[in-house]
């Protein structure tokens, strides 16, 4: 004889289509994200080095001078600023290009193991550039300089004596005086960044004579404060290249050193919203739905 369960038919049914309705809805939320502005800046220059950063251009070697920040989440940098030399007398009319760049840190973007030009290649910026942007390409960036001090004095420089192992050590080139100018970069297309270390390398391009990128304290006094790890500044020419050297550890045994900048923008990370895994709770709630149904109208189906 067949038992029939007519009186639990309905509220199980409800109950199921209600679990069911529940879990779509919140399986229908997706993850949500926290966007928050990004800052960064390495502090005020410190008067102990100037290091060349400059673009190739005819009978010119191209130099890149780096130093490190952190994007905490997947960041857009839409605005940089940085610090540095021109000769006395120049004019800001003498600007003729700008560059800038993000490396990530060897061994990403990079032939490894390296070539062994370089003492060593730990904590260095890669191989080759992540993203550039440059004033010669038409919507990358738009930029002005403004003349912070018609004279400035750094105790050291390094420009030309950036050299394979064994001659890195130079002890630098003396120190230099020029007119201390800021250089405040729109992005007009922006830096995207995914969550990780990088270095920043501006450039810039004279008609006559070498910018120099001046040095900030390390670790970071002022601007947006210290972290770690605070990588040094590197450097290199277009003879060292791929490879790179500590400014401070390699070529001039003083320092470390920091670089003069300051990014912006916005970053991007999860909110920890969690993403339901709906097959699985549905069976879950299922199952549930279906021992609670039948053990509150204490029967269980019988069939023939």
């Amino acid at each position: 004889m067949m038992r029939t369960l007519v009186p639990s038919t309905a509220p199980m049914v409800l109950l199921l289509l209600s679990v069911g309705m529940v879990f779509s809805g919140l399986a229908s939320v997706p993850s949500a994200h926290a966007i928050t502005p990004f800052n960064f800046s390495s502090g005020s220059p410190d008067g102990l080095i100037g290091m060349a950063s400059r673009p190739q251009s005819p009978g010119v070697v191209e130099i890149e001078a780096a130093d490190d920040f952190i994007a905490t989440g997947d960041t857009t940098v839409n605005h940089a600023t940085f610090i540095g030399l021109l000769p006395s007398g120049a004019s800001l009319l003498d600007v003729t290009q700008l560059n800038v760049e993000m490396y990530r840190v060897f061994p990403l973007d990079s032939v490894n193991p390296p070539s062994g030009n370089a003492p060593t290649r730990v904590n260095s910026p890669s191989d080759f550039a992540f993203e550039s942007r440059s004033s010669a390409v038409v919507g990358d960036l738009a930029f002005t300089a403004t003349i912070l001090a018609i004279s400035f004095t750094v105790a050291n420089t390094v420009v030309n004596g950036i050299n394979k192992v064994p001659n890195q050590f130079t002890g630098g080139e003396g120190p230099a005086t020029g007119e201390e100018v800021s250089f405040d970069v729109t992005l007009i297309n922006p830096f995207t960044l995914p969550h990780d270390h990088y270095f920043f390398v501006p450039q810039v391009e004279l008609a006559s004579g070498n910018f120099l990128w001046l040095s900030a304290p390390r670790p970071i006094v002022g601007g947006t404060g210290p972290f770690t790890p605070d990588l040094q500044a590197w450097i290199r020419d277009g003879n060292l290249a791929p490879d790179w050297l500590r400014v401070g550890t390699d070529i001039t045994h003083q320092g470390p050193f920091n670089g003069v900048f300051s990014l912006s923008g916005t970053s991007t990370s999860a909110a920890g919203v969690p993403e339901f895994p709906l097959p699985a709770i549905l069976v879950g709630a299922i199952a549930l739905a279906v021992v609670a149904g039948l053990r509150r109208f204490g029967s269980t189906p019988n069939f023939p």
